[in-house]
Formats: structure tokens, C-alpha cells, sequence
């Protein structure tokens, strides 16, 4: 066991990370509830914002983590740059950012970075989500050029990193298909907090009345939502309530007719719809883990799902699955749920149960025993030669 790397909390000599995040997404709740489990484990962590700066709440949430170095940097996404040369300076950015902070180990979750610039420490990428993943679940057809340099960044990022992680099996050999990588990125599930261990009160039991509930990037057409307004115009008057931006930052928008949208929700507010135990509906063709179905089971939500492998592997038997453009079968489901407190109360327990395996402490062992197996190799420079 290498010294910082111990359940133990040791507070010295420990390892320096430097970690690199975004608040766009899922990435940013994965990120804090990381950095917090490393924190308490005696790791002194870098947190590198990268594209749209963090809210005012997200920013309270990531300084409430007593040891965490917060940086925002002004630099874009590899997915909202709009040419190569801003990914490279972005990169070099990162890379300066993190020989200052004096780190020993780099933890990319923007895995492009990796590709087009050397890294002073050895790198482990996090594949949470690609350009070409996303396009093959989306559109038929061959990545269009914009995409395809992306990719390519990507592509090389992976190549080039110590160690790579996925969130789920499905897309780890996704990603092994897509990139050609020799063997499949080590799997280390998402964990996250409860409402109660992120410091929220919420009111307990189920609301009086059944409702539907989605949340997430509504813009991102990967999440369904265009399925989601047809079934919230079939349930009415069963309300269908769905929480996220309609807006995205390379420009991408929603305009929903049905559903009841809520725009994006504070942390603290999101936790206090789940408590009523919502219908959970998710109708993503393209999801690589899904936090936002976790956080709802977490809160013991009865699941709908769409039928893709990421969820049959975190999910199957504790939801109910339908084709993802099936509207009238996830109208039907939700109907059937809604009418049951049975139903409802079975599904929500099954939800709960299997959340509960998802621990941020497992998370946490399994990425620390990811940087242990990379620190205790041979030194590894991430911008070698692929």
C-alpha cells in the first residue's frame, strides 16, 4: 500500500492528485463526492474547472470540502471548443496548472487532454462520455468531421494515459470497440452521497399523489427528452415533471409542449422532489452510467428506464424497462405505476436496495486502487508516444 492510500485517513506523506472537472453535468456531482471521499482519506486534491464556470451553489458545494485547492480556469470543453488549436491551448493550460500545484497524479476526466499534450505525472482518464459513443447511440452514419478530430483527441487520450476507467462494463468495451484500445478501461462503478449525507433535510414519505419525474441535460437529444414530451402528453392529467437546463453550451436546445419543466435545480432542491418519491423516468438512448437515476433511487423512486445496457447492468430486475422511443409503452408504465402503491412501493424498495451497493466509498477504493496500481509501476508519462 503506497503512503496516502489508506482507508486509515494518514495526513502525511500524501498524495498530491490533480483532478480535472466540469459543471455542465454529471461530472460535476461524480467529481465533488470523489474528491470528498479522497479528502477524508488523507489525499491532498487539485480540483481544475474547465468550460462554463460553476454556479454559486456548486461553487458553496465544492468549497465546502475543507482541503480541496478549487481552480477555475478559463478554458473550453474538448466537446465545446470549436477548433483543435483551443483544446491544445487548453491542454498545455492544465498541464502548466498542474506542474504548479506539484501534483504526482493527474486524474483527466476530459481524457482528450491527454492527446494532444505531455503531462508532467502520470495520467488516469475517466471515460465518462465521448463524442463517438454518443454519435453511434444518436445518428446513423460516419462522425462528421467536427466530431471526428474530437474523437481522435480522444482516442489518442486514452492511448496515451496510465490507466483508463469507466463508469459501467457496457461502456468500457464500448469504448474499447470504438477506439481500438488493446484491452477494455478498468470499471469502477459512480458512487453518490445521500440527500442526508450532503447535509439536505427533506420531508419523509411519498407525496400524496403519484407523479412522474426525469432530470438531467435536457438539450442533450442522447437523454430522450423529445420521447419524455410525448409520454408526459399522453399521462395527463398525471403531472410529468422534468428538472434540467433546456439550453446547452455548444448551442443544442429543447423546446418541450408537455412537460412541466423546472429549469436547473440547486442540489438542495432537487433532493426535496425526489423525497416524495416520484415515478422516475429515463427514456436516454445514450447514457454511459446515469447519476441522475442513481441519485433517484438513492431517494427509493420506482424506475422506468429505457432499455439500453448501461441500465439493464445497474438496474435489471429493480426497474421497469421499455424500448427508448416506445412513448406509448413508457405511458403505459407510468399509468400502471402511478394506479399501484404497491407497485409503486415494491419498485421504489428494489431501487433503493441496489442504490445502496453504490456507495462513494467504493468508489473511492476502486479509483484509489486504480492510482495505486498506476503509482506503483514503473514511472508513466502520459504524452508519450501512443
Amino acid at each position: 500500500m503506497l503512503p496516502g492510500l489508506t482507508a486509515a485517513r494518514p495526513r502525511a506523506p500524501s498524495l498530491n492528485l490533480f483532478m480535472t472537472a466540469d459543471a455542465v453535468g454529471g461530472v460535476w456531482q461524480y467529481a465533488l463526492d470523489l474528491c470528498l471521499d479522497l479528502d477524508r482519506r488523507g489525499l491532498r486534491v487539485t480540483l481544475a474547472v474547465l468550460g462554463p464556470e460553476p454556479s454559486l451553489d456548486q461553487l458553496r458545494a465544492a468549497r465546502a470540502i475543507r482541503g480541496l485547492d478549487l481552480r477555475v480556469m478559463d478554458v473550453p470543453l474538448d466537446w465545446t471548443a470549436l477548433t483543435r488549436s483551443e483544446v491544445e491551448t487548453a491542454a498545455w493550460r492544465v498541464a502548466r496548472e498542474a506542474e504548479r500545484a506539484e501534483a504526482d497524479l493527474i486524474h483527466l476526466n476530459s481524457p482528450a487532454l491527454a492527446g494532444v499534450v505531455p503531462f508532467p505525472r502520470p495520467v488516469v482518464a475517466v471515460a465518462h462520455s465521448c463524442v463517438a459513443t454518443w454519435w453511434a447511440a444518436n445518428r446513423p452514419g460516419p462522425l462528421p468531421p467536427d466530431l471526428a478530430w474530437r474523437a481522435a483527441l480522444a482516442g489518442s487520450g486514452y492511448r496515451r494515459a496510465a490507466c483508463v476507467l469507466a463508469p459501467t462494463h457496457a461502456f468500457a468495451q464500448a469504448t474499447r470497440a470504438t477506439y481500438g484500445l488493446a484491452s477494455p478501461p478498468r470499471v469502477v462503478p459512480n458512487g453518490r452521497r445521500s440527500a442526508a449525507e450532503r447535509g439536505h433535510r427533506t420531508p419523509r414519505g411519498a407525496a400524496a399523489s403519484p407523479f412522474a419525474f426525469t432530470g438531467g441535460r435536457l438539450w442533450d437529444e442522447g437523454k430522450g427528452t423529445a420521447t419524455l414530451d410525448r409520454v408526459a402528453a399522453r399521462i395527463a392529467p398525471l403531472p410529468f415533471l422534468a428538472a434540467g437546463p433546456l439550453d446547452g453550451p455548444n448551442a443544442a436546445r429543447v423546446s418541450p409542449q408537455h412537460l412541466r419543466c423546472l429549469g436547473r435545480l440547486t442540489d438542495q432542491d432537487m433532493a426535496r422532489w425526489l423525497a416524495g418519491a416520484p415515478i422516475y423516468v429515463s427514456a436516454a438512448r445514450y447514457e454511459p452510467f446515469g447519476l441522475g437515476v442513481l441519485e433517484a433511487a438513492s431517494a427509493g423512486c420506482p424506475l422506468i428506464l429505457s432499455d439500453i445496457p448501461t441500465f439493464r447492468e445497474l438496474w435489471d430486475e429493480a426497474a421497469i424497462f421499455i424500448e427508448p422511443e416506445d412513448d406509448a409503452g413508457f405511458a403505459a408504465a407510468v399509468a400502471l405505476v402511478a394506479g399501484d402503491p404497491a407497485i409503486r412501493a415494491r419498485l421504489g424498495a428494489e431501487a433503493k436496495a441496489r442504490a445502496d451497493r453504490l456507495t462513494v466509498e467504493a468508489m473511492g477504493a476502486g479509483v484509489l486502487a486504480a492510482y495505486e496500481a498506476v503509482l506503483g509501476e514503473a514511472p508513466l508519462r502520459a504524452g508519450a508516444p501512443a
